[in-house]
């Protein structure tokens, strides 16, 4: 089959911020190849977070763990399919020279804090700022700025507002058409899934489609108002850029 030089499309989100939902969506396109943080273990080998991530061990096993070689064999590699759409984790961007994003068509998705550690701490209960993407999803943004680029920011809330609005302000932003077929996906999970899918998809495995975003009804933890604190002013800065 012919390979050709895609539209590389590169989702940085932090985690628990409907980035898996979004990649379902892409999914569905016939023109479109998705791949799901192919740098996490690149991120596991080259921090400490091998030793609190569920299903450490096995990732490490199963991906390329340089991330320079994922970088220019993957995300700047031909592709069979006319676009590809690679979920990426803005945390997982350690170690590597950023100039590759000047290559691909960026898309930020970022998440109300309080919403997301909290989410965030059920999986995972010892963290820090550095894990949330916040601090990295600001600094792509400055980088993206810095080469004349302005950054395509979605909020998760919004999305789950109006999902058909806001993929159709961002298949425009790519330059592909919009398809209908991007709103719903089949229940259950995905072969294009990373090993890590047993830990962290539960909730979305159970889903057919972006789902009306309801509050938690939980009170916030206390343990994580420092973190809360912390992580705000990054939240603020990028949501000055999300389309509404």
């Amino acid at each position: 089959m012919t390979t050709t030089t895609p539209i590389r499309i590169s989702l940085w989100s932090g985690p628990r911020n409907v980035s898996t939902a979004l990649m379902y969506a892409f999914a569905q396109r016939n023109d479109t190849q998705v791949f799901d943080e192919p740098l996490y273990a690149h991120y596991l080998s080259k921090t400490d977070a091998d030793s609190f991530h569920p299903g450490a061990t096995d990732i490490l096993q199963a991906q390329e763990n340089d991330g320079t070689k994922v970088v220019h064999n993957l995300l700047l590699g031909e592709s069979e399919s006319p676009v590809v759409f690679f979920k990426n984790m803005a945390h997982h961007l350690v170690k590597l020279d950023w100039d590759f994003l000047k290559h691909l068509s960026n898309v930020l998705l970022i998440r109300d804090p309080r919403d997301m550690l909290h989410s965030y701490s059920r999986t995972i209960e010892d963290f820090d700022i550095k894990d949330t993407g916040y601090p990295q999803l600001k600094e792509v943004c400055e980088k993206l700025l810095e080469n004349g680029k302005e950054p395509f920011v979605i909020d998760s809330c919004i999305l789950l507002e109006d999902p058909e609005k806001e993929l159709s302000l961002l298949c425009e932003f790519i330059g592909i058409d919009f398809d209908s077929q991007m709103l719903s996906w089949e229940v259950g999970p995905k072969a294009f899934e990373g090993v890590w899918a047993p830990h962290w998809y539960d909730n979305i495995h159970r889903s057919s489609s972006f789902k009306p975003y309801k509050p938690k009804k939980e009170p916030f933890p206390e343990r994580l108002g420092p973190l809360l604190e912390r992580c705000q002013p990054y939240y603020d800065y990028l949501m000055q850029f999300a389309r509404k």
